[in-house]
């Protein structure tokens, strides 16, 4: 068997490929020479998630990949509709972010309950103020978003005693249907959006959905941006409607320096780290390596993406 050729969409630090030595050859492209290099590759290395040169590249001419693998939970960034038509298999780093991101959920409702960003400021300014804060313990959830990460973050917060309702595609044992999301809004403390951008989701945490949330209640997207209409968030904050936010991503990341997220009080703002702790690079690259063994052996890639619906199925 010919020796495959690996592109790999670089992003530092480099991943460890070195138990591939010997068994491809490695080429390595950035944003500018991906398009030349795309026709000679038999598997593409998308390392530099955060890009958007696949989206703009595949379309060229030549041969393309037979195998793109993304290291990232999500696709939206490479995924186009000549990717999408093509029998180019898609996989994602599916398995290495849902409990590290789990944890920071829980971490944030934590921080909020317990008013901790206030203790901070007050620290700082070295006022004391006692007050009252509130227990995790007997309230309410609505996550939304049914895959890996949001079941895992559905389970992390049913650990601390939060009673939580799931909300997915379609229904099923366990999962709400979208039919039930107001309704659950209207009875959540917390509400976590955990969902993948797609013609469904995009914009669906609009100025109506946030009104139909209790003036009690916090917002936590470790999702996308693109679930959120930013304007319609602000407002909500400002007046009320809500009692705070913890946001992890955004609709243009980094956050605009002049942002009023940056300052609304009741708001953390953190730049989309939620899923990244120490070794998760490591872990990436090992998960790469492994599907890298499935792929020349001729076995059943895992993680596989429906290009259709923008995220591997099953559910």
């Amino acid at each position: 068997m010919t020796t495959p050729t690996l592109l790999v969409l670089d992003a530092e630090p480099l991943p460890r490929l070195g138990r591939l030595t010997g068994r491809a050859r490695i080429e390595h492209a950035d944003e500018s020479s991906l398009a030349a290099r795309l026709p000679h590759a038999d598997v593409l290395l998308v390392w530099d998630f955060t890009s958007h040169a696949v989206r703009r590249a595949w379309p060229g001419e030549g041969p393309r990949p037979r195998w793109v693998h993304t290291a990232s939970a999500g696709v939206d960034h490479l995924l186009c509709p000549e990717l999408a038509a093509s029998d180019t298999v898609v996989t994602n780093a599916r398995g290495v972010f849902e409990g590290p991101i789990a944890e920071y959920v829980a971490g944030l409702v934590l921080a909020l309950a317990k008013d901790l960003p206030r203790t901070l400021a007050l620290q700082r300014e070295r006022t004391w103020l006692h007050r009252e804060t509130r227990r995790v313990a007997g309230t309410r959830a609505c996550v939304v978003g049914s895959g890996p990460i949001g079941r895992a973050v559905a389970g992390t917060l049913r650990a601390l005693g939060i009673t939580t309702a799931l909300v997915g595609r379609t229904a099923r044992p366990g999962t709400h249907g979208p039919e039930d999301l107001d309704r659950l809004l209207s009875r959540a403390d917390w509400v976590v959006a955990a969902a993948p951008p797609t013609e469904a989701t995009r914009g669906m945490f609009d100025a109506r959905r946030f009104g139909v949330m209790q003036p009690s209640a916090h917002f936590v997207n470790v999702g996308r941006g693109e679930l959120v209409v930013e304007e319609a968030l602000v407002r909500a904050v400002r007046e009320r409607w809500i009692a705070g936010a913890a946001l992890d991503v955004f609709a243009a990341e980094p956050l605009a320096p002049d942002s009023p997220l940056w300052e609304l009080p009741g708001v953390v703002v953190s730049p989309h780290m939620s899923g990244d702790t120490v070794g998760w690079r490591d872990e990436l690259g090992s998960q790469f390596v492994e599907l890298f063994e499935l792929w020349a052996s001729g076995r059943p890639l895992v993680n596989v993406v429906d290009k259709r619906r923008g995220y591997v199925p099953g559910h």
